[in-house]
């Protein structure tokens, strides 16, 4: 801010300045400029006068609130000056206690340290004459624990800390104790082995458990776990020797391999539950998967005797060749498929006791390594380990083996069985479908269901594959070939000519069987229809049971199941195709000829009538009476042999063919008022029947002909812009314009020009 007085010089000179200029002016117009310039200076000096003026009360505030706080501030000079000096002081003091602290931290240390070597040095002493007297008196496990205290103890430590004349004592104690570690090294070996020869399972057990305090992990998990081993094999030994010579009575006996591999399991999951304490009580967490390992390959050897005992017995190899043969290449000679069914009922069995087992066995290793592991590198690495191990293991690789054939044996199975069943394929008398729906889905749910028992979720996903595909194709093509012969129908010329050319290519006449025929196709039709229902069933209950296996599987194993199931889905659509093939075939083979005569007699009924032939017509109707008897006639003929859903689309069909040709017959007919008030009477009665025999709706399909009916009941044209337009409510017609001009034109009393007036 610029100093008053300065400032006040600086004005003064500048007003001096302007003075001798004023005095120096001799000209009007430099007098003028100078005046509005002296006025402007007048402006600005009053304008910053007044603005000084207007701040003047606060200022004069301002200063008298500064004037009261100088005794404060002076206090809090005086009271900072003394905080300052206090911290000065505690901060000079507490540097000196923290550096005599740091002193007596350091003292302590040295003491403990001290003291701790002075332990050691006692421990070694009390270690030194332990382990002698212990190795004296057999005391193995007192000696192994005082070794395992001195292998704790830091040599070098102790050998600094003690003075010269103490050195030679440590060093005679050390190799001594060296020595002893040594010798009962030798002795937990020996008498461990003595315990395993004569069967000492106490002895074992105590002398398992020195190995950890002197060590050796590894060796003692390796022997015992050979002991185990060796045990199960002499157990499995005896079981297989039973399984080789089964008792004829015995209900099992087709599974009796499998029941041999389950007791094989049950034995190793039992030797685990049992000892898995023990292993972790005296070795530590990390220590099961050692031992899991042993256990393991031994169970690869037993179940390695056991497959080839199984594959011998059973002629498997000769049985998985000759379904190979029969696969690649057609022969008459075909395995029976029915010597397959016990077979493969083994196998799933097989597979499905091994991928239990080997579960059993990941997730107690797993369990063992996340007790041992917080780090997630390492129980990364681990899990690893673990999965590479019984992945890759014999075991596993046999069942992916037998797996393999399964799904070429089983799929042989079903498609033979299937072909079997489409061959004897019978109806019964009152039966609407034949014998082979039901026996080809039955085949199918068997098949499958089999396959999820295996718990192999690829084996599962492979035989839904071929379920799918001997659904779709094989079984598909046999109801779709049965259709293509067409649904004959009385004397049809078509029909007929295809005899005559038959029976010219086999040299005599061949009587048609049409009623067979019928029949037959009929039945096919029905068999298509409720193989679209099974498709559905099929895939719920299969649902069921696979959900089953989601526990055990992964999400991309769970994606490939749900996946597969869906391809059922798909097969019900083309099941469903072919019902409307069939449909197809029955619309211009049944439908479409019985329908013609029915329509072209309304043709021939006159429909321009006096009121006489309207009573008489009420009395007696000669067309729409006849078309009913005849509808319901051949409703009823078909309704018995069609499922509901069948003969329910059979009659929407049937009510479609009606109104497609009555419409065209309707426009080739002329009406007058009673004429086309005996139409609309003649077409409720027909739609009331039609509606009574099926439980689909069909007034939509006859909303065209009633709206002919309502423009042909009119009394007069332009009656019709009362249902047309914005006039015709919730009515939404289906004519065009066009069409509706059409239709009037039909009433012979209703002129033309009048029609053409009509705005619609």
């Amino acid at each position: 801010m610029a100093d008053p007085g300065r400032r006040q010089q600086q004005e003064s000179l500048s007003m001096t300045s302007t003075a001798i200029e004023i005095d120096n002016l001799i000209e009007i117009d430099e007098m003028k400029n100078s005046l509005q310039k002296l006025s402007e200076e007048e402006i600005s000096i009053d304008e910053e006068l007044k603005l000084l003026l207007d701040h003047q009360g606060i200022l004069e505030n301002k200063m008298s609130s500064l004037h009261k706080m100088i005794p404060n501030l002076q206090i809090l000079e005086a009271d900072s000056k003394q905080l300052c000096g206090m911290i000065s002081f505690t901060s000079t003091l507490a540097e000196n206690v923290s550096s005599k602290v740091r002193k007596l931290d350091l003292a302590k240390s040295r003491v403990v340290d001290c003291m701790q070597r002075v332990e050691d040095i006692l421990d070694l002493k009390f270690c030194t004459d332990g382990v002698q007297t212990a190795l004296q008196n057999e005391d193995y496990e007192k000696a192994a624990a005082h070794i395992h205290r001195f292998r704790g103890l830091d040599e070098t430590v102790i050998r600094m800390s003690a003075d010269t004349n103490e050195g030679g004592t440590l060093t005679s104690s050390f190799k001594m104790l060296y020595e002893a570690e040594e010798k009962l090294k030798s002795i937990v070996h020996s008498k461990f082995d003595a315990a395993v020869h004569q069967g000492d399972i106490a002895s074992v057990e105590r002398f398992f458990k020195l190995f950890p305090l002197l060590g050796m992990y590894s060796e003692g998990l390796t022997k015992f776990g050979k002991h185990l081993a060796a045990q199960l094999s002499e157990k499995a030994d005896g079981n297989l020797k039973i399984t080789l010579y089964p008792d004829s009575t015995d209900k099992r006996a087709h599974v009796m391999f499998a029941d041999t591999l389950t007791l094989l399991f049950e034995s190793i999951a039992r030797v685990v539950e049992i000892h898995q304490p023990l292993v972790e009580t005296y070795y530590g967490p990390g220590k099961l998967f050692q031992l899991l390992m042993i256990l393991q390959k031994e169970c690869d050897r037993q179940c390695r005797k056991i497959f080839e005992h199984f594959k011998t017995h059973r002629d498997y190899s000769g049985k998985v060749k000759r379904v190979q043969q029969n696969v690649s290449v057609m022969k008459t000679d075909k395995l029976d498929p029915k010597e397959l069914d016990i077979l493969l009922s083994e196998m799933v069995l097989l597979s499905s006791r091994s991928e239990l087992y080997l579960r059993f066995m990941r997730r107690r290793a797993i369990s063992d390594l996340e007790a041992a592991e917080s780090d997630s590198q390492s129980q990364s690495d681990g899990l690893k380990e673990i999965d590479q191990f019984f992945s890759g293991c014999e075991l596993n690789r046999m069942i992916q083996e037998i797996i393999g054939n399964y799904i070429l044996m089983e799929e042989y199975f079903m498609r033979e069985m299937i072909i079997k069943a489409v061959t004897m394929d019978s109806s019964e008398e009152g039966q609407q479908t034949s014998s082979m729906v039901d026996d080809t889905f039955f085949i199918v749910k068997k098949s499958v269901r089999r396959a999820i028992s295996s718990s192999s979720v690829d084996g599962v996903c492979a035989m839904l594959n071929h379920a799918c595909t001997i659904l779709e194709q094989d079984f598909g093509e046999v109801l779709l070939s049965r259709l293509r012969a067409g649904y004959p129908y009385g004397f049809d010329l078509q029909h007929a000519y295809n005899i005559v050319q038959s029976s010219l290519q086999h040299g005599k006449l061949q009587s048609s069987s049409d009623s067979k025929s019928r029949s037959q196709f009929l039945t096919t039709l029905n068999n298509v229809e409720v193989s679209c229902d099974y498709c559905k069933a099929l895939k719920s209950n299969l649902e069921e049971d696979i959900s089953k296996l989601y526990p055990q599987c992964s999400e991309q194993s769970r994606a490939k199941l749900e996946s597969c199931l869906g391809e059922v889905i798909s097969v019900s659509s083309k099941f469903k195709e072919i019902v409307d093939f069939g449909f197809n075939q029955l619309a211009s083979s049944a439908v479409k000829p019985r329908i013609k005569p029915l329509i072209d007699s309304f043709l021939s009924t006159s429909h321009n009538i006096s009121d006489e032939e309207f009573s008489n017509y009420e009395a007696n109707d000669p067309w729409v009476q006849n078309v009913i008897v005849s509808l319901d006639a051949t409703l009823t003929t078909f309704k018995e042999a069609m499922t509901q859903s069948n003969y329910d689309r059979f009659a929407t069909a049937v009510s479609g063919e009606i109104t497609q040709q009555l419409e065209k017959a309707v426009t080739k007919t002329t009406f007058n008022r009673l004429g086309g008030l005996q139409f609309d009477k003649e077409l409720r009665a027909l739609v009331g029947y039609l509606s009574s025999v099926t439980t689909w709706t069909v007034r939509d399909k006859f909303s065209r002909l009633m709206q002919m009916a309502t423009i042909l009941n009119l009394e007069k044209v332009s009656e019709i812009m009362d249902y047309w337009g914005q006039n015709s409510g919730p009515l939404t017609w289906r004519l065009t314009p066009t069409e509706v001009r059409q239709i009037l034109a039909l009433r012979i009393d209703f002129r033309s020009e009048n029609i053409k007036r009509l705005k619609l």
